[in-house]
């Protein structure tokens, strides 16, 4: 049983070190929204996420003045989308009059951002998921709250890569239509091999088939009291660092087992998961490559980061899944360049390359995130990138992602704003050499041998 004298344990972090409940993410079934007709569609939607949803901001503000946790955000997951229009949209405005009616209601609830604007094609694409999807960019250029994710790749089925060839020209649409915004659209959008199904965090969050009608997922993050607790143990043995940082993870976990139980009895929905993942902030002293350095790391990106990364994400993982039976989501380290000040430094300094992050991704928790690229970077390049990042995570059996950003008008040397959360970054050199013709063959690449488990 928690009670508020666990909490109370972890003042110091919450008050000095940016620990925080990065989200309380509603997680709401849109199946039973499902009819032919377009206009009845978007009000079902409406009317079933709005009376879900009604309490939720209200109930984290109380949850968090209570108990002296700070919760950053509100948000809600919905069923993949391409699921939902598929009986009642034959066009890509007909997709993109669901994703308004997402934004208006997110809008209307309070929340800060809304996902499951969605397609599942790791295997194939039905008429309406290739629809959504080449709706992507009029519904995140005409919308504020919605995020996008689009699932091409999985261990059991390979990797669709007539989706992945899609998706580069989506992305560099999408950046097109969002240009006079600094391409935030793409913010907003992010390619997945083996999306799991109860992720709180956007832009990849989505309300799988598999869940109940309704489920509070709660997201927690807090690199800055992983380091401060790393401070403690300079020198000491890789025994005692792993210790320390399970310890640290154990204590964070808690925090957010509290806001998620909070906010399932005052709800009445039930509990999910607690995604217990390092998700750093532009804030200074929030940094996974802070985290990096204290480990003994000049900059993130220097030798010997992809080994402390690995000990690092599988450090927490231990200490979370102590500190909770239901520890699910994503899990570990983020690894974003903009929403990383550590991150941005290393970069900066030419410590670290795509290359070498698309290296990391092997070992943490998503993958290419955040990464902004020149305006000019072909669309085939972008799904050469994609196909890498799915590749990783479809040999190795986990969870990688693409969120590409590449920023029009602008090219390497240049930094681009995006703002709260989303923070700044310098535009990275992308390798200039072709993959074209890899690219445009059309199929799928097929699972691992691995992947055959029955």
């Amino acid at each position: 049983m928690i009670n508020a004298l666990e909490v109370l344990e972890t003042n110091d972090m919450i008050e000095k070190e940016n620990l925080d409940v990065r989200t309380i993410t509603l997680g709401i079934s849109l199946l039973d929204c499902i009819t032919s007709d377009l206009d009845q569609l978007n009000k079902n939607i409406h009317d079933k996420i709005y009376e879900a949803a009604k309490d939720l901001v209200s109930t984290g503000e109380q949850i968090s003045r209570e108990f002296g946790i700070p919760i950053v955000n509100k948000r809600i997951s919905v069923t993949p989308i391409a699921l939902i229009g598929g009986a009642a949209c034959k066009t890509k405005e007909d997709f993109a009059s669901i994703a308004k009616t997402l934004d208006t209601v997110a809008k209307e609830v309070g929340v800060n951002f809304i996902g499951g604007y969605s397609a599942l094609v790791s295997k194939g694409m039905t008429q309406a998921d290739k629809l959504l999807i080449e709706s992507i960019p009029l519904a995140l250029s005409t919308t504020e709250l919605v995020c996008s994710s689009i699932n091409v790749g999985s261990t059991k089925t390979g990797i669709n890569m007539d989706a992945v060839r899609l998706m580069g020209s989506v992305i560099k649409e999408t950046a097109q239509e969002s240009a006079d915004n600094s391409c935030m659209g793409c913010a907003k959008l992010v390619v997945f091999c083996n999306a799991p199904d109860d992720n709180p965090f956007m832009a990849g969050a989505f309300h799988g088939v598999s869940e109940a009608d309704a489920i509070i997922n709660v997201g927690v993050s807090g690199p800055g009291v992983v380091k401060k607790a790393l401070e403690s143990v300079r020198g000491e043995s890789f025994e005692v660092l792993c210790e320390t940082i399970k310890k640290t993870a154990f204590k964070v976990t808690r925090v957010g087992q509290l806001v998620a139980q909070e906010a399932s009895k005052r709800l009445g929905i039930p509990f999910g998961i607690i995604d217990l993942s390092l998700a750093p902030t532009p804030a200074i002293g929030d940094s996974v490559a802070d985290i990096l350095c204290e480990i003994g790391l000049e900059y993130a990106g220097a030798p010997g980061t992809t080994a402390a990364l690995a000990m690092l994400n599988d450090q927490v993982k231990k200490g979370g899944v102590m500190a909770s039976s239901y520890v699910g989501g994503l899990s570990g380290a983020f690894i974003p360049v903009s929403e990383d000040q550590g991150m941005i430094n290393s970069v900066e300094a030419g410590a670290i390359t795509l290359e070498k992050l698309e290296a990391m991704t092997c070992v943490c928790s998503v993958g290419l995130d955040m990464i902004a690229i020149p305006g000019d970077t072909p669309a085939t390049t972008i799904s050469g990138m994609i196909a890498d990042e799915m590749a990783l995570g479809m040999v190795n059996q986990k969870t990688t992602a693409a969120r590409l950003i590449p920023v029009i008008g602008k090219g390497v040397g240049d930094t681009v704003e995006f703002g709260g959360l989303f923070g700044y970054a310098p535009i990275m050199p992308v390798n200039k050499f072709s993959c074209a013709d890899f690219v445009n063959r059309k199929g799928r690449i097929p699972a691992p041998i691995h992947s055959f488990k029955n």
